[in-house]
């Protein structure tokens, strides 16, 4: 279970950095990521995203926005959800989408259940015209952890558990195993 170790080392802060990288114990390269301080949905989303389909022994790091392109340069990270990165909202159909789209883009992700899961999160991120019920709660949550949370690091290890069960309820909706039952229509 290296993917598991790498996770539990980057987490637990058990890693040694060469250069703009850091190694987990098992060998594994962590990359670092940066976005914008004081994340609320989408700058939560992403690193779950990250941490669950793309890198699981991700490093990320939370500065002010006007500092993040320059600290990415300087640090070999991965910008995402800033003005000017790669990883950003986009228009696509003339609707827009959000960080958590662009990554799921970039990375070819084609799971059914995860894409429903990003509609759910550009609702809650963006003025998409596509709206889910769910997104009104998601954004709610998110503003109440971001207040609660003592910084964003913290913000994750208390929104990921959020992330990990609306993943579950997208995988039975999409099977047609759940949905809710007491949204406004």
């Amino acid at each position: 279970m290296v993917r598991r170790e790498a996770n539990e080392h980057a987490i637990s802060g058990n890693l040694t950095y060469e250069g703009s990288h850091a190694w987990a114990p098992s060998g594994a390269v962590v990359l670092k990521w940066i976005t914008r301080e004081k994340a609320k949905v989408d700058r939560i989303a992403c690193p779950w995203l990250i941490t669950r389909f793309v890198d699981p022994a991700a490093e990320f790091l939370f500065v002010p926005k006007e500092q993040v392109l320059d600290r990415a340069k300087a640090e070999g990270a991965i910008p995402f959800d800033t003005p000017g990165a790669e990883l950003h909202h986009f228009t696509e159909d003339g609707d827009e989408r959000c960080s958590f789209d662009a990554i799921i883009r970039k990375y070819g992700l084609k799971d059914p259940a995860l894409l429903d899961l990003a509609e759910v999160v550009r609702t809650a991120d963006t003025a998409a015209t596509k709206r889910r019920q769910e997104g009104a709660g998601l954004e709610a949550m998110a503003l109440g952890f971001r207040a609660t949370a003592r910084d964003d690091h913290e913000n994750m290890r208390l929104q990921f558990p959020v992330y990990d069960a609306l993943y579950a309820f997208c995988q039975m909706r999409v099977e047609g195993k759940a949905k809710l039952e007491h949204a406004p229509p």
